[in-house]
């Protein structure tokens, strides 16, 4: 009668426990934010949360018109935009670190880069592989906005911004 009593109680701290780790994972899987947009590295995370999210527009207006002020470079059309993240199931954690900010005289504005650490796993048959790299992000300023020209992979078209 001891022992059934003992175990009673580990069970039920064991499923205590369970009810509690489901409960944390549900309230904060939604609990990212965007952040003020006045700094490149609040643009380049809203631009990635934009597109966990599914707010395309949103994203898609974090893009530069153009490459450069001086180029030919268009950004995609938002249907190309789209469709670029319709199929692609991005299971990518991200880092955002240091941001360089640089005027640059040639193109008569500022251009920025963000360091962003790119997180991707995957499961295996045997055992799990985790996948740590380190990219940039570059932006220009238009108009006194942070805007992003070029991306990671992850959150990248291979043949944006390509010349007409």
């Amino acid at each position: 009668m001891k022992n059934d009593r003992f175990l009673t109680v580990i069970l039920v701290i064991i499923a205590l426990l369970v009810v509690a780790s489901l409960s944390l994972f549900f309230v904060r899987q939604d609990s990212a934010t965007y952040l003020p947009e006045d700094t490149p590295a609040g643009v380049v995370h809203n631009y990635i949360l934009a597109i966990e999210k599914g707010d395309y527009e949103r994203a898609y207006d974090y893009l530069a018109e153009k490459q450069f002020k001086s180029s030919k470079e268009t950004k995609p059309s938002f249907e190309e935009f789209k469709d670029n993240f319709l199929f692609n199931e991005n299971n990518a954690g991200y880092q955002i670190g240091e941001t360089v900010i640089s005027d640059t005289t040639t193109i008569s504005s500022k251009t920025a880069h963000v360091e962003i650490t790119i997180m991707e796993g995957s499961s295996g048959i045997f055992f799990d592989r985790h996948y740590d790299y380190m990219e940039k992000a570059r932006l220009i300023e238009e108009e006194g906005k942070w805007k992003i020209t070029h991306m990671p992979y992850a959150y990248w078209g291979w043949d944006w911004y390509a010349e007409e």
